[in-house]
């Protein structure tokens, strides 16, 4: 067999088996690793264009997006209503579904302190959704999701969206805001260790 692609090797660990050319790990660390299992909702928080997907993970099988959404919020409503709508939207899918765990995209760089305000703002409605439900929350950087999902940390929107897609097997074109959504949650699935 040829050389493994970052995709390709990404799917083989997922579904547990050797991936060639993979470095030994240290002593007291175990080669095998479980796949995750499990349904995990990603969010990729921002006040007025939240972005949910909702992907289940069984191993020995592909990811499924089970649902995904863009919650859009326009500009004539205040804050408050917008922070109630991302509440609102976290709290319907955990209502649906039986989630195993919530990953959210780190905010680690803005231009300035009200965007940073804004940016934490919606966040905090999504978290505090999930923490009513005692479910984990998990954050990774933006620069780590593009690194697991894509294999490039500098991938642009357009290749992050057709990477979730071809990892998903999903027909239709996912809003940016959606796939990058379902690009932390696979981004969870394929580095989460037990």
């Amino acid at each position: 067999m040829g050389r493994m692609n970052v995709r390709q090797m990404w799917k083989a660990k997922l579904e547990g088996k050797s991936v060639p050319g993979a470095t030994s790990l240290p002593a007291g660390f175990s080669a095998v690793r479980v796949p995750f299992k499990g349904q995990v909702l990603g969010v990729d928080p921002s006040l007025r264009g939240t972005g949910l997907a909702l992907i289940e993970f069984a191993p020995g099988r592909q990811p499924v997006l089970l649902r995904c959404r863009t919650v859009k919020v326009a500009a004539k409503f205040p804050m408050a209503h917008a922070l109630g709508e991302i509440h609102r939207a976290v709290t319907s899918f955990l209502d649906d579904f039986p989630v195993t765990h919530v990953a959210l995209e780190q905010t680690i760089y803005v231009q300035n302190f009200q965007t940073a305000q804004i940016l934490g703002a919606a966040r905090g409605a999504a978290i505090a959704a999930v923490a009513l439900r005692e479910l984990p929350v998990f954050e990774y950087a933006p620069l780590r999701v593009k690194q697991a999902v894509v294999g490039a940390g500098r991938a642009s929107k357009e290749q992050m969206a057709r990477t979730v897609m071809g990892l998903l097997g999903h027909g239709r074109a996912l809003a940016f805001d959606e796939a990058d959504a379902a690009g932390v949650a696979l981004c969870h699935a394929f580095t989460w260790r037990e």
